[in-house]
């Protein structure tokens, strides 16, 4: 990036380098930031007015975002990608992808491209490293904007998430007002913010329902289709198996419907399935899926939009946007089987 002067004479670089300060801390002072210490901010602020600093009457527009995920393994990462590079082409940015794959030194490397690249601003998707991603970027300067937060979200860092919690409890509610009792769920990473809002949403269904939750039904899963052919199968060898199983990811329903097939099973006439995310090829399955439609797409538009208007210097509608889920009901889900008499 290029370095503002104040009518030829002084760089921000030498403002920092005469403050003792980096030359982020200097940018958030003059950028009127509030995460800067009284005693530096007087230091740096006496600095600029003794050289005469003027700030640019206007910053360049942004060329370039960074989109950081932790794996690029799924459908579910495409759909986001399609969003952002819809809004990013649109508004003349670039855009650089990348998996950090929840290693730090992956990470690491990733900071020193994203130094020598001079990004505009980062997207990054659930990514455990965010903690570490948060202060590097802050030092730096670089706005970030969080999609789906692993965790507990930064303060000072907009999010972006979908509603887990309303999207669970609808899924549950369906299979409970199709006549299921007993009814399954294959779970998310419990470190994810939104596989337990998921979870919470099946059990507030069961519990509206008058029905505990039983933890036999409860099998854990990573997202991926061999978890959900896994968790199916584990079902299926209960002593009294369910009836319907609720998977916590599209891909998860698709390796439950694998298991049923391997087993000679039939769904929905042995076992009702629903999954979450209305990935595109769901309604290509056999049968198609009911499942929770998650704005994946929406998801990465309002994203970068987000993060743009961040490295203009315009701040955020809101800080914690939550973009609304929806059932969407097709063929593998159907009341319970009548027992063999």
């Amino acid at each position: 990036m290029s370095e503002e002067r104040a009518e030829g004479r002084v760089t921000i670089t030498e403002i920092a380098r005469q403050a003792g300060v980096s030359v982020p801390t200097v940018s958030r002072v003059v950028n009127g930031r509030s995460d800067v210490s009284p005693r530096t901010r007087a230091r740096v602020e006496d600095l600029l007015r003794a050289h005469g600093y003027r700030k640019r009457a206007s910053a360049a527009p942004a060329t370039l975002v960074d989109l950081v995920f932790n794996d690029l393994d799924s459908p579910w990462a495409v759909e986001i990608i399609r969003g952002v590079e819809e809004v990013a082409h649109a508004a003349g940015v670039g855009t650089v992808v990348s998996a950090i794959h929840g290693r730090s030194g992956d990470a690491r490397e990733w900071l020193r491209n994203l130094r020598a690249r001079a990004s505009d601003g980062v997207v990054l998707v659930t990514s455990a490293l965010e903690p570490v991603l948060h202060e590097e970027l802050r030092l730096l300067g670089v706005p970030l904007v969080v999609v789906d937060p692993a965790g507990s979200p930064v303060l000072d860092v907009p999010t972006i998430g979908a509603a887990n919690w309303s999207g669970g409890l609808a899924a549950t509610e369906h299979l409970l007002a199709l006549g299921h009792r007993r009814i399954g769920l294959i779970a998310g990473p419990p470190r994810l913010l939104c596989s337990r809002a998921r979870f919470d949403g099946y059990r507030a269904a069961l519990e509206g329902a008058g029905l505990a939750v039983d933890d036999s039904l409860v099998l854990p899963g990573d997202f991926r289709p061999e978890s959900g052919c896994t968790g199916c199968t584990a079902l299926l060898d209960l002593p009294e198996p369910p009836t319907a199983v609720f998977a916590a990811s599209d891909q998860m329903a698709l390796g439950a419907i694998e298991a049923l097939r391997r087993r000679g099973l039939r769904v929905p006439e042995d076992m009702s399935v629903v999954g979450f995310d209305d990935l595109p090829e769901v309604r290509w399955s056999a049968p198609p899926l009911t499942t929770v439609r998650q704005p994946l797409a929406d998801m990465g538009k309002l994203a970068v939009r987000t993060v743009l208007r961040l490295a203009a210097g315009e701040r955020p509608d809101s800080p914690r946007v939550e973009l609304g889920t929806e059932l969407v009901v097709r063929s593998s889900t159907a009341p319970p089987s009548a027992p063999a008499t």
